[in-house]
């Protein structure tokens, strides 16, 4: 079946941000008692919004945050993202190749989606087609499907028809839950042993390590079936 959509994630797909989440992540944690490295982070918790991270820290362990560390933890972040983040390798080059309509779908806020995006010179690629899945629709999050729907539903394409590029276990689960076709994505510097694996096992079709291998995988999948 030809497609007529593509759908990225943002934070780990189009721009290398999850590890900078990570370590800042990991050093605030250890502020608070709690040793974690920043490679079990992104194992473990890569595309979860902060707000469900915190929830499963304190089920599992107990932990106790104090009432301004979601806070704390954005403006650091936002900080780290504005000095540091850069493009995934192949980002613009893949861009210019990619013929369909395309969108961004992603945990993160607009404004943080703004910082990195403006930063890697991506915003005026993607705008005003940048959702934010906690400020659009339902405002469900990932692995919620929510916004993959959603954005579907803005260029009035059946999920059958578009594909999804995502990094993480639970934004494959998302996407795959809305009736999309799902792509891997392990080419992101917080990927780790075992991730394609992770990938395919929660629904993806293909896992790529390269950006500029989308357009060949868009040709491709119109002859495939999903197995």
């Amino acid at each position: 079946m030809p497609l007529s959509l593509v759908l990225f994630d943002c934070d780990g797909v189009l721009v290398d941000s999850e590890i900078v989440a990570s370590r800042t992540d990991a050093a605030l944690l250890k502020e608070l008692g709690y040793e974690i490295d920043p490679e079990e982070i992104s194992v473990r918790f890569s595309g979860l919004t902060q707000e469900r991270i915190m929830e499963l820290l304190t089920a599992e362990h107990g932990l106790r945050f104090p009432d301004d560390y979601r806070e704390r933890q954005r403006r650091e972040l936002d900080d780290r993202l504005r000095a540091e983040v850069e493009a995934i390798p192949g980002v613009h080059e893949m861009l210019d190749k990619l013929e369909l309509p395309r969108a961004i779908c992603s945990n993160s806020s607009t404004d943080r989606l703004r910082i990195v995006l403006e930063r890697t010179k991506l915003w005026d690629r993607f705008r005003p087609y940048v959702f934010a899945a906690g400020e659009v629709g339902t405002k469900r999050t990932k692995p919620a499907p929510d916004v993959y729907l959603f954005g579907c539903e803005q260029f009035e394409t059946a999920p059958r028809e578009t594909l999804v590029l995502e990094d993480s276990v639970h934004g494959v689960a998302a996407a795959a839950a809305a009736g999309c076709r799902v792509v891997g994505f392990v080419g992101g510097s917080h990927t780790y042993p075992g991730h394609a694996d992770a990938l395919t096992e929660a629904g993806a079709e293909t896992v790529i390590r390269r950006l500029v291998d989308v357009p060949g995988v868009v040709d491709a999948f119109a002859g495939w079936e999903n197995v």
